[in-house]
């Protein structure tokens, strides 16, 4: 499936909370799966957007990737604020795309590319960084 990285989110010294680049693919997709997760205390705080941008700066600068996807299950309010407040682009639902606990799960899938990266990479850092 790929290699993956993970970047700890850390406030205030206490490790809180994780962004992961996983499913790294080579050769003609160059792509990468990104999840996240906070602690429930420090949720709202704009920790995650901030942590999202710092890994796709990493994903499309170091790891010279060409697409990023984030999927989240449509409950999750909470992850669905962040990619809202990053403006990424959402292409949809894709139905039991994934199984958690024994169920397969919809997800709505967003993903920015390269390109847009380069269109959005000085308002993304300089609004989240």
């Amino acid at each position: 499936m790929g290699t993956g990285y993970g970047f700890g989110i850390f406030i205030g010294g206490v490790f809180s909370g994780e962004v992961n680049v996983n499913a790294v693919q080579r050769g003609p997709f160059q792509s990468a799966y990104l999840g996240y997760w906070i602690d429930e205390q420090q949720a709202g705080n704009s920790y995650v957007p901030e942590a999202v941008v710092a890994v796709l700066k990493f994903a499309f600068e170091e790891l010279k990737l060409h697409r990023v996807q984030i999927s989240i299950v449509p409950r999750n309010s909470a992850s669905l604020r962040v990619v809202e407040k990053l403006t990424l682009r959402n292409e949809g639902v894709a139905q039991r795309y994934l199984e958690i606990n024994g169920i397969w799960e919809d997800h709505v899938r967003f993903a920015i590319t390269a390109e847009e990266w380069t269109e959005r990479s000085q308002e993304l850092t300089t609004s989240w960084l």
